[in-house]
This record gives C-alpha cells, sequence and structure tokens, in this order.
C-alpha cells in the first residue's frame, strides 16, 4: 500500500495546505507541503484545527526509520502552536516509505521511536493525545497488579516492569 493509501485508510482527507484557509477549518486532514520554518513538511496531520503530528515520507527504497529526524525538525520549525515539548511543537512524529511506518510520541524524554502497522485514525490520535504518560505511572504505584490467580514470579515480574516505568 503507498503512502497516501495508507493515510487514507486510517480516515484521514489528504489536501495541499491552502496559506487562505485557517487551521480551524480542518478537522480530520492530511495536509500535504506544510509549511514549517524548517522547510515543508510532507504531511501535517490535522484534528479539530490542531497539528498533532508531522509526517516524513520516502520512497520505497528507502528505510523510514533514519528519517525520522526529519519529521522531528519540521516539529520543531512549527509556529503557531501552543504544544512545546523541548522545542518540538508537534506531539507525534511519523516517518514512512508506504511500506514501514515508524512513530514517536515526543511529548516525554522516555517514549522512543517505534515501528507501528498503520497509522492511527485521527480519533485515535487524539485519544492519544489525551493520555499522560505522568498520570499513567502514578497510576501503575497506585494499583498493583496483585491478582489472586498470579504465580509469584508473574506477581514479581509485574512489579519489576512497574517500578522501570516509574523511574
Amino acid at each position: 500500500m503507498g503512502i497516501q493509501q495508507g493515510i487514507k485508510a486510517s480516515g484521514w482527507t489528504i489536501e495541499r495546505f491552502d496559506p487562505e484557509r485557517p487551521l480551524k477549518h480542518y478537522m480530520a486532514h492530511a495536509l500535504a507541503e506544510f509549511p514549517t520554518t524548517n522547510g515543508p513538511a510532507d504531511y501535517a496531520l490535522v484534528v479539530q484545527g490542531q497539528v498533532l503530528g508531522t509526517v516524513e515520507a520516502k520512497r520505497v527504497t528507502l528505510g523510514p526509520y533514519g528519517v525520522l529526524t526529519q519529521a522531528e525538525r519540521y516539529a520543531r520549525g512549527f509556529e503557531g502552536s501552543h504544544f512545546d515539548f523541548d522545542g518540538r511543537h508537534v506531539p507525534f512524529l511519523f516517518s514512512t516509505n508506504g511500506e514501514v511506518i515508524w512513530f514517536q510520541d515526543v511529548r516525554h524524554e522516555l517514549n522512543v521511536a517505534r515501528r507501528v502497522l498503520g497509522f492511527p485514525t485521527p480519533g485515535g490520535l487524539s485519544e492519544k493525545l489525551s493520555r499522560e504518560f505522568d498520570e499513567a505511572c502514578t497510576w501503575f504505584r497506585l494499583n498493583s497488579n496483585q491478582h489472586p490467580r498470579l504465580r509469584p514470579y508473574q506477581m514479581d515480574a509485574n512489579a519489576a516492569i512497574e517500578e522501570a516505568v516509574d523511574m
């Protein structure tokens, strides 16, 4: 599946960016050639007038992992956002060659890039934005897994994971 087909299959409407049209008019759009101070992003994923993601697209013969830094560069060059995650003004980064998609949530320093199976839907990306890393860690601290059917080694493994996440 190609890049545009993958984006459309996840519920995004692809349009070329129109500087005359305010962002608030875009609800679930992948805006092509979105301008930033660091050059145009191949796509900006816009949900309800907010740019939530940048997509760096490469031809199929190139691996997309190494170009995730380009999506980050565009996120740093985005103006007009209330987001600021260590200088990045867009929370979610994507790079793809149409066959492989890499994703990174840059809102927290411990989030690492990972391969994903497809682009999220506009609703899924919006829902992801509502998740807070620190709140999730607090929840783990307050809700240890003490299910009665867990074996002792499973309880030890859960405790070790919870402790690692909490660091």
